[in-house]
């Protein structure tokens, strides 16, 4: 573990910062959803495939989903019952990974045939693989929460490595990889934030403010954002230095900070699920300031997950509503 310094930024405090309020004059955030036709089945974790098509999967519905945003048609690709898909990611080559999160495996689906290539996990405590993500050299790398692991899966040889994190309850949930290639995990019972040597599978921890629950991480540049969803922080750690800095979000304390991405500026946004509807709320760094909220349409009920699609400018999210939303962030190329 990494000892580390910590500044905290109150939001009354951004009021006075470089002359800018604590809210910036950004431009108003569209949004628009899609309601999905299964109902109550939780549309969770989409993401954006090589054609545009953007693929989900429903958590308690036990399928994987893919909406054509033009026309607005959905098609469902059904799997076993019990498998409680929790999250995908797609491949160029239009491969869809998805993460069977109550059935302890990581499957590739055929998005021609809907076959689906389930890889099982190689530890039976590793029960629950939770997000997955790509790394640098074509490898997925993923989080077990419950079980408390870090994995790395080859594609091509079906090979799954993984790593166990020293902290009791450590519960690693977000995941995402720098630009070399290092994944970092948010450690949402753990009060820390790790990352593993791709190269030797070494990992290292280091510590958050007391009470954190980092539970969805993103990266830019040399520094690692999080969200504490139990403090309603937004956070920032610099790994060269251990230093944290906190700014608490609009909402405060109850805000319940939860999907984050970040834009091809580098500015982070994330959901706050506290308040009812869930507000969409982004975040400029070089002014420390945040814009102003946006009400997520259907009210949400709890925004999990998000990817940010750098051609369009557009944030991709999944709601308890059971819709599929979209978030206009910047004007798209």
């Amino acid at each position: 573990m990494s000892p580390s310094t910590l500044r905290v930024v109150p939001l009354a405090a951004l009021t006075l910062l470089a002359g800018v309020p604590a809210l910036a004059a950004e431009p108003a955030v569209e949004i628009r959803e899609w309601p999905v036709p299964w109902e109550d089945t939780r549309p969770r974790d989409p993401f954006v495939g090589p054609e545009g098509d953007v693929w989900f999967v429903g958590q308690r519905g036990d399928y994987v989903g893919v909406l054509e945003p033009t026309s607005g048609r959905f098609e469902r690709f059904d799997l076993e019952d019990g498998s409680g898909p929790h999250n995908l990611i797609v491949a160029d080559s239009g491969a869809v990974w998805v993460a069977g999160n109550r059935a302890a495996w990581i499957g590739r689906l055929d998005p021609e045939t809907g076959a689906l290539d389930a890889i099982p996990m190689p530890d039976p405590e590793a029960g629950d693989p939770h997000t997955l993500t790509f790394g640098r050299r074509g490898e997925i790398w993923f989080t077990v929460q419950h079980a408390g692991f870090v994995g790395r899966l080859d594609p091509s040889t079906k090979d799954v490595e993984l790593v166990k994190l020293p902290t009791p309850g450590s519960r690693p949930y977000g995941i995402a990889v720098d630009g070399a290639g290092r994944p970092w995990i948010a450690e949402f019972g753990g009060n820390r934030i790790a990352t593993v040597d791709p190269d030797t599978l070494s990992l290292r921890e280091y510590d958050l403010p007391e009470g954190s629950r980092p539970r969805r991480i993103a990266v830019v540049g040399d520094r690692v954002w999080f969200v504490d969803y139990g403090q309603g922080r937004l956070g920032r750690l610099d790994p060269a230095t251990g230093e944290v800095t906190v700014w608490t979000t609009p909402s405060g304390e109850g805000s319940l900070p939860y999907a984050l991405a970040v834009d091809d500026r580098g500015w982070p946004w994330f959901v706050e699920t506290g308040p009812q509807p869930n507000l969409l709320v982004g975040f400029d760094p070089e002014t420390e300031s945040f814009t102003p909220p946006t009400p997520i349409p259907s009210g949400g009920s709890t925004v999990r997950h998000m990817v940010f699609h750098e051609p369009t400018g557009t944030i991709w999210f999944g709601t308890d509503k059971d819709t599929i939303g979209r978030a206009t962030v910047r004007a798209g190329s």
